[in-house]
């Protein structure tokens, strides 16, 4: 029995064995090595995280970038653009309505039509600040300015239109001087190193600042009819030996060159000094002409001499002035402009400031009817000096809307309204061509950019009892031939006060 069971059971345990290697053979089909090349490239994707992880740090970047123009707003209360300011000041504060509701006085010699004018150009600054600027104006501000000082009830700032009674208030310590508060940099930037200069005074401590200049008037000017001056071939002068040579030819046309007046009620001669404050200019140093006005530069000196003598040249030659040498102490400076509009001209030449505009005869039209030109220099050793008159602002009493006025009539728009209607000048170099609003002005502007140095009407800068005596009497005691210039030279030396 075994036997025969016996061969069943081996072929059973082969049938077994045969299933066994038949479930080996297919395992390595189930693991399919081939597939898995593609699971290690799905791998790789990964690197898709690192894409996102890069995008973030680009929207944290982004997010300041939306901030900036919030965080950059700019605080302007009024327009504020239209007006110039330097960083840090007192005016920029007031800009920004910090001083709002407070109130700066103001007194001065303006009136009328000039009060007018200092109110339009003080406008855009209330409106900008909402500082009120009460401006008191009067005919007789040189003496009731004294009467207030010395009361103890000085305005917050005063307008000086000649510093010689303003010298005197810094010297007593009752001026507060402006570069302690206003940078150095930013006058240089607005003014001609000159204006800064003649504005230094002497203050209790040593030299000051004692204000900035505002408005002013240009005197180195020659006037002349222009349609009539075209017509003959004239030729503007560019030398002083150009200017002698027109007048030659002028008279060798069989006219008369030159219109000189120089009466003037009680202030008789003064246009006489301004002859030779030009003259002076051309001829000599700005050191001398300083030490000229404080004294210390005798009249009688030869550079003030030889001044006199070049004025002579002209003035004493009876062919080059109208009516004679004589008739210059006897013409009123206001009508002495008037033949030359005559047709034809009976004189051609007028030397004035841009004031004189306003005696030329009605209807008369500036660029047709007549124009200028500059005073040409004489020495090339001192440049193109311009002769000035003009207002100094100066303060008394230290507050911050105060600073913040005194850092506005640092900027041309501080006089626009003489700029825009006419009347005067602005004495900052910032001041451009577009801000004047007459030609006139404009073209004396353009002249006043090509000047080298400016200095004050010498006469307004010495003390009363010279500048506004025995100067203007000694010019006409000269002319006239009362007396001879030596001995009129002599006699303004000692007419200065001894100290």
């Amino acid at each position: 029995m075994y036997t025969k069971k016996y061969p069943w059971f081996v072929l059973t345990l082969l049938l077994v064995f045969s299933l066994i290697l038949g479930a080996c053979a297919q395992t390595p089909q189930a693991t399919e090595p081939p597939a898995q090349p593609t699971e290690a490239v799905e791998a790789p994707a990964e690197p898709e995280e690192p894409t996102e992880v890069v995008e973030e740090p680009t929207e944290e970047v982004e997010e300041p970038v939306e901030e900036e123009p919030v965080e950059e707003e700019p605080e302007e209360p009024g327009p504020v653009s239209d007006i110039p300011y330097f960083p840090g000041g007192a005016l920029e504060q007031a800009l920004k309505g910090e001083f709002a509701g407070t109130t700066v006085v103001v007194d001065g010699p303006f009136t009328d039509a000039d009060a007018v004018k200092f109110e339009e150009s003080i406008k855009a600054f209330k409106e900008a600040t909402g500082i009120n600027v009460n401006y008191i104006g009067n005919k007789e501000f040189e003496t009731t300015i004294s009467i207030r000082v010395d009361a103890g009830d000085a305005p917050d700032i005063a307008d000086f239109p000649q510093p010689g009674l303003l010298v005197n208030f810094a010297r007593d310590g009752k001026i507060i001087d402006p570069t302690t508060f206003i940078p150095e940099d930013w006058l240089k930037q607005q003014y001609n190193q000159s204006w800064i200069d003649m504005t230094t005074v002497e203050g209790p401590d040593g030299p000051m600042v004692a204000g900035v200049f505002h408005r002013f008037n240009g005197k180195s000017l020659v006037w002349y009819p222009k349609a009539a001056f075209d017509a003959a071939g004239y030729e503007i002068p560019e030398t002083w030996d150009d200017l002698i040579a027109l007048s030659d030819q002028i008279v060798a046309d069989g006219d008369t060159p030159w219109c000189i007046g120089i009466e003037s009620g009680a202030a008789t001669g003064w246009p006489a000094t301004d002859w030779i404050e030009e003259i002076l200019l051309r001829t000599t140093s700005l050191e001398n002409y300083d030490a000229w006005t404080r004294g210390e530069l005798p009249f009688s000196s030869p550079e003030v001499k030889r001044a006199a003598e070049i004025l002579a040249e002209i003035w004493f030659n009876p062919d080059y002035v109208f009516g004679g040498t004589s008739a210059i102490v006897s013409t009123n400076f206001a009508d002495s402009p008037a033949p030359m509009f005559e047709d034809p001209p009976k004189c051609w030449l007028h030397k004035q400031g841009n004031f004189v505009t306003g005696f030329f005869p009605q209807g008369v039209e500036a660029g047709v009817d007549y124009d200028f030109f500059y005073l040409p220099p004489i020495d090339e050793a001192y440049g193109k000096p311009f002769l000035v008159a003009g207002d100094i602002m100066a303060m008394f009493n230290d507050r911050p809307e105060v600073r913040a006025l005194m850092e506005y009539f640092t900027t041309p728009q501080s006089a626009s309204g003489w700029l825009e209607t006419g009347g005067a000048l602005a004495a900052h170099q910032t001041a451009t061509p577009d801000m004047y609003g007459v030609d006139i002005e404009r073209g004396i502007a353009d002249l006043v950019l090509q000047a080298t140095s400016f200095r004050f009407d010498g006469s307004d800068l010495m003390p009363g009892q010279v500048g506004a005596g025995s100067f203007w009497k000694g010019m006409v005691d000269w002319v006239s031939g009362a007396a001879d210039l030596d001995t009129v030279l002599q006699e303004i030396d000692e007419s200065w006060p001894k100290e």
